[in-house]
C-alpha cells in the first residue's frame, strides 16, 4: 500500500473520528444546553426610572445600569469598533470562527495557557445569557453548540443588538448605552472616536480596563482598538492619529438627572416595591410618571434652601469647618503697610504648598450649592479663597458682612467691621454663589419642609423634605409630626361655625386667668404679641390670630365636639390632645397632613387623598398602572340627594335680605336639577362610577373660612379713618393676588414655625424648625451691617416660614390664573356694623358686607350697641401649662 493510500485512510479515520467525537460531545452536553428560543422574548434587566409629570428624570433605581437601544440607534462607528476588536468576520461565520479556534488550540497545545480567546460575538452572547465566564473546555464546547443554535434562531443584526445591550462593561453598566452614560455622561450618539474605542475595549476585562479605575490600562486597550480599526480601514489615518492623541478624561457619571426631587424619588421607590415587589421594581424597566411639575419642584427647593440660609445668617457664623494652618493677624498692619495691596499681614505657621491645598480640597465634599474652599489671603473688606477646581475667587464685603459670631440661638456677636474679624488664611470654609456674588456660607443647622398639593384631587405638585437628601433622608414633609401652632386655628373656627357662631360673632379678646384646682396651676394663654382688643369679630380674630379667642371658641364648642370636627380633615385622634391647648396648636401633625386639611377649605369641603404616582409604564410603553384619584366635586351635582336637601333647607330658611347673587345661584341650582331630570339617558354610553372625594364640611363652611383667611392677608378697616388693621400674613400682599387665603403658625418658644396658604389651584404648607424638637429657633438681634430691610426679632411663622412660601409662590402663581373663590349657594351677604356685628344701614367706614349661612344672619340693626359678647363659661380648663400661638 502506497503512502498516499495510508495518508488518505488516516485522514478519513481522523475525519470520521472527529465527527463521532463532535456527536458524542453534543449528546454528552445536550441535556445541559438551555433553550435558546428564550432569546426571542428576552427581557433585559433595566432599572426603574422616575419622571416628573413633564418628563424630566428625577431618579433611577436598579442594580444594573442599562439603556436599551435598537441597532439603528447606535452610531455605525461604534458597531464597527466592536466588530473590529471582537469579531471581524461576524457577518461571515456561522457562529464560530474556525481560524480563531485553531489559533487558540495552538496556544493551548504549545503552552497550556487557556487565556487565549477565540469566542465570536455569538459565542459571547451565549455565554452572557446562559453560561459562566470560567475558562474550561466543557464550557467552551457548550458555548459552540449554543452559538450554532443562536445563529439558526436569530438574524445577525438581532444577535448584535442583543450583544451590545447585554455585554457587561464595568461599574454596573450593561450595554453600550449605559457605558456611554456612566463613563462620559453622554448618549452613544455624542461619543467621540477615542471614547468609542475605550468602550469597545472593555468586554475583555471591564473591571481592570475601565478608564475610571485605570486610565493607563484603558489608554493601552483603546490604542489597540484604534489600531485594529485602522488596520481594516474603518477609520482614516488622520482620525486614527487624532484619537490616539486624545487624553483619557473619563469620570463616573450617574443617570442624567434633570429634576432634583430626591425625597419624591424615595417615596416612589417605596411605593413601587410595595406594589410590584423589589425584584420587579428594580429590573423590569418601569417608567414611573409622578404628579410633580419640574418648574414648581425647582422653585420649592430653591425657596426652602434660600430661606434656611437667611435664617442661618441672621443667627450668626459658627466658624470654619477646619483650620489647615495657623495664622494670626500681624501687629504691624499699619495703613502704610497695606495701602498699596490692601492685603492684611498674618503670621502663618506651616502653610502647605498650593498643590497640597488642592489635594486636601479634592477630598472634601460639597453639599447642595455649597463648595468647600480654603482661605488664602484676607484684605480689609474681602478675602480670596481657593476652590477644588483650582479657581481663586474673591469674597466681597457684601458676601461677608453678615458673619457676626453665633453665640446662642438667642444671641449673636457684634457686627464685624473687617474681613479679618471673620476669616484668616488656612481656614476651610464653605462658599456659595448667589447670582454673581460669592458668599461665605455654612450648612444650615435648622430644618425645613415644603409641600404643595392640588386641592381638586390631592396630586402633590412639589415636595421638599429637608435641606439636603444626601445629608438626611428623613422626609420631614411626610414623617415629621410637629406641633402646628396657630395653623390649627382655621379648623377650630370651622368647628365654631358648625355650632352657632358666625364670622360676625363678637368674642371677648381679653386675658384668660383661670385656676385649676385639680392641676394646681393657672391656665394663662396669652396673645402674641400680648395685645388685647376687647370685643372683636371672629373674622378679625382669626386674621390677627388671637389666641384667647381660639380658646374661648373651643370652650364654646366643647373639646370632644372640636376633636370630632378636626378628625373630619384626616387628623388622627391620637394626634389631637384632649385639652384646651388644642385650640392653640399643641396637636402634632406632618406638613402633608396640614396641607391636606387646608385643601378642604380651598375645594369646597372635600377631603382629597395626596398621591404622587400618576402612572407606570413598562418597557413596551404600556400603561400597567394608572392612578384615578377621588376628586372634589364642588361644581357638579352627582349627589342629587344632598342637592335636594340643600335646596329644601334654602327655601325654608330664606332670609329677608337675600342678595341678588344668592338668588341667581338658587336659580342656577333649580335649572341644573331640571336639566338633570329631563336628560335622556344614553343607551350606548358605558356607566362610569364617579370618583368623588368625601365631603367633610359643607361648601358654605369651607368658603367662610377661606374668605376669612383672605383677611389674614389684606386686613380690614379703613386706614384713612384710623381703623385699618393688618392680618398676620400681610407680607404676601406683595404678590398682588386677591385669591390667596393664608395662616401663620408658631408654637411655644418658637420651636416650630408654619405657614399655610392656598388658592383654588394650589395649597402650600411650609415648616421650619430644628430636628431636635426641644430646641427653639430663638431670635435674631439687630445687625448693624444689614440695613433697614433686615428681619430681626423672635422667630415666628411670619418671619421664619412665610418667606419660603412667598418665594415659592412668586414663581408658581403666575402660572395660575387669578380665580377668587365663588360663594356657594346657601350663603347670603349682608351689611353689618363693624363694632357690633349687627345689621347696619350705614354705608361708610363703620360697616362692611359679611357672608352668613342663610338663616344665621343677624336680625337686629345696630343702635350703637354691641350684640351679645361670648365670654368665658364657668367650666374649668383642662390642666396644661403649654402656651402656643
Amino acid at each position: 500500500m502506497s503512502w498516499v493510500k495510508k495518508l488518505l485512510i488516516v485522514c478519513l479515520v481522523g475525519f470520521f473520528a472527529g465527527i463521532l467525537t463532535i456527536v458524542a460531545m453534543y449528546f454528552y452536553v445536550r441535556n445541559d444546553l438551555p433553550d435558546v428560543a428564550t432569546l426571542k422574548e428576552v427581557k433585559l434587566q433595566t432599572p426603574m426610572q422616575v419622571y416628573t409629570a413633564d418628563g424630566q428624570l428625577i431618579s433611577q433605581f436598579g442594580e444594573k445600569r442599562r439603556i436599551p437601544l435598537k441597532l439603528d440607534e447606535m452610531p455605525p462607528l461604534l458597531i464597527q469598533a466592536f466588530l473590529a476588536i471582537e469579531d471581524t468576520r461576524f457577518y461571515e461565520h456561522p457562529g464560530i470562527d474556525v481560524i480563531g479556534i485553531m489559533r487558540a488550540l495552538t496556544v493551548v497545545a504549545s503552552s497550556g495557557d487557556f487565556s487565549q480567546g477565540a469566542s465570536t460575538i455569538t459565542q459571547q452572547l451565549a455565554r452572557n445569557f446562559f453560561l459562566s465566564r470560567e475558562k474550561k473546555i466543557i464550557r467552551k464546547i457548550k458555548e459552540v453548540f449554543l452559538a450554532f443554535r443562536i445563529e439558526n434562531l436569530l438574524e445577525k443584526d438581532e444577535i448584535l443588538e442583543l450583544y451590545l445591550n447585554k455585554i457587561e462593561l464595568g461599574h454596573r453598566s450593561f450595554g453600550v448605552g449605559a457605558a456611554a452614560q456612566v463613563y462620559f455622561g453622554k448618549t452613544v450618539t455624542e461619543l467621540t472616536l477615542d471614547e468609542i474605542a475605550i468602550i469597545a475595549g472593555l468586554p475583555k476585562a471591564p473591571s481592570i480596563l475601565n478608564p475610571i479605575r485605570s486610565p493607563a490600562n484603558a489608554k493601552k486597550r483603546r490604542d489597540t482598538v484604534l489600531t485594529r480599526m485602522r488596520a481594516i480601514d474603518v477609520i482614516s489615518e488622520q482620525e486614527y492619529r487624532t484619537a490616539l492623541a486624545a487624553p483619557i478624561t473619563s469620570k463616573l457619571h450617574g443617570a442624567q438627572i434633570t429634576a432634583s426631587a430626591p425625597y419624591i424619588a424615595e417615596m416612589v421607590r417605596q411605593q413601587m416595591i410595595e406594589r410590584f415587589g423589589e425584584e420587579a421594581a428594580y429590573s423590569e424597566g418601569y417608567r414611573v410618571y409622578t404628579t410633580i411639575q419640574s418648574k414648581e419642584q425647582q422653585a420649592a427647593k430653591q425657596a426652602l434652601q434660600q430661606n434656611l440660609y437667611q435664617y442661618d445668617e441672621r443667627h450668626g457664623y459658627r466658624g470654619p469647618v477646619a483650620t489647615l494652618w495657623q495664622a494670626e493677624l500681624a501687629a504691624n498692619n499699619s495703613s502704610e503697610t497695606t495701602e498699596s495691596t490692601d492685603i492684611l499681614l498674618f503670621n502663618e505657621t506651616n502653610r502647605p504648598e498650593h498643590n497640597d491645598i488642592l489635594a486636601y480640597l479634592s477630598e472634601q465634599q460639597g453639599i447642595e450649592d455649597l463648595f468647600p474652599a480654603v482661605v488664602l489671603t484676607v484684605k480689609d473688606k474681602s478675602a480670596e479663597v481657593l476652590l477644588a477646581s483650582d479657581q481663586i475667587i474673591t469674597l466681597e464685603w457684601d458676601g461677608l458682612k453678615w458673619a457676626r459670631a453665633f453665640i446662642t440661638d438667642e444671641r449673636q456677636g457684634v457686627a464685624p467691621k473687617s474681613a479679618a474679624a471673620i476669616l484668616a488664611p488656612g481656614m476651610h470654609v464653605m462658599v456659595r454663589q448667589q447670582d454673581t456674588l460669592w458668599r461665605l456660607s455654612q450648612i444650615p443647622a435648622a430644618s425645613s419642609a415644603l409641600v404643595a398639593v392640588n386641592p381638586e384631587n390631592g396630586a402633590i405638585q412639589a415636595l421638599v423634605g429637608g435641606y439636603s437628601f444626601s445629608q438626611s433622608q428623613f422626609n420631614r414633609a411626610t414623617q415629621a409630626k410637629r406641633q402646628v401652632g396657630s395653623n390649627i386655628k382655621p379648623f377650630i373656627y370651622s368647628a365654631a361655625l358648625e355650632h352657632g357662631y358666625t364670622l360676625a360673632s363678637i368674642m371677648n379678646d381679653a386675658p384668660i386667668h383661670q385656676w385649676d384646682d385639680n392641676a394646681g396651676i393657672a391656665w394663662r394663654p396669652r396673645n402674641s404679641p400680648p395685645v388685647y382688643d376687647g370685643p372683636i369679630r371672629i373674622r378679625e380674630a382669626l386674621a390677627k390670630s388671637k389666641n384667647v379667642v381660639s380658646v374661648r371658641l373651643l370652650r364654646g364648642v366643647g373639646i370632644d365636639q372640636s376633636i370630632r370636627h378636626l378628625q373630619r380633615f384626616g387628623f388622627a385622634a391620637n394626634d389631637l390632645p384632649r385639652n384646651e391647648t388644642l385650640s392653640l396648636g399643641s396637636a402634632s401633625l406632618t406638613p402633608l397632613e396640614v396641607v391636606t386639611g387646608y385643601a378642604a377649605f380651598a375645594n369646597g369641603g372635600f377631603l382629597v387623598t395626596p398621591f404622587v404616582v400618576d402612572r407606570v409604564l413598562n418597557e413596551q410603553n404600556e400603561v400597567i398602572y394608572q392612578h384615578y384619584p377621588k376628586v372634589a366635586c364642588r361644581d357638579c351635582l352627582t349627589q342629587t340627594q344632598s342637592a335636594n336637601q340643600l335646596t329644601q333647607d334654602t327655601v325654608e330658611t330664606a332670609a329677608p335680605e337675600l342678595t341678588a347673587d344668592s338668588e341667581q345661584q338658587l336659580q342656577e341650582l333649580f335649572n341644573a336639577m331640571q336639566q338633570d331630570e329631563s336628560a335622556e339617558p344614553d343607551a350606548e354610553a358605558e356607566p362610569v362610577e364617579p370618583q368623588v372625594a368625601e365631603q367633610v364640611i359643607s361648601s358654605q363652611n369651607a368658603y367662610l373660612i377661606a374668605d376669612a383667611l383672605t383677611s389674614s392677608v389684606w386686613g380690614g378697616g379703613d386706614w384713612r379713618q384710623g381703623t385699618g388693621w393688618n392680618g398676620t400674613a400681610w407680607r404676601i400682599q406683595q404678590l398682588q393676588r386677591r385669591d390667596i387665603s393664608a395662616k401663620t403658625g408658631t408654637t411655644n418658644d418658637s420651636k416650630d414655625t408654619w405657614f399655610s396658604g392656598f388658592t383654588t389651584a394650589t395649597a402650600v404648607t411650609t415648616w421650619v424648625g430644628f430636628d431636635d424638637a426641644n430646641r427653639s429657633l430663638g431670635r435674631a438681634q439687630w445687625h448693624a451691617n444689614m440695613g433697614q430691610d433686615q428681619s430681626a426679632g423672635t422667630e415666628s411663622g411670619a418671619r421664619t416660614a412665610l418667606p419660603a412660601w412667598l418665594d415659592y409662590m412668586a414663581i408658581v402663581l403666575p402660572g395660575y390664573s387669578e380665580e377668587p373663590l365663588q360663594p356657594p349657594t346657601g350663603l347670603a351677604s349682608v351689611r353689618i356694623d363693624l363694632a357690633s356685628g349687627l345689621l347696619s344701614r350705614s354705608t361708610d367706614h363703620t360697616s362692611t358686607f359679611e357672608f352668613f349661612k342663610i338663616g344665621t344672619e343677624p336680625t337686629q340693626y345696630s343702635q350703637n350697641s354691641v350684640q351679645q359678647i361670648h365670654f368665658d363659661n364657668d367650666k374649668k380648663a383642662e390642666p396644661d401649662e403649654s402656651e402656643l400661638f
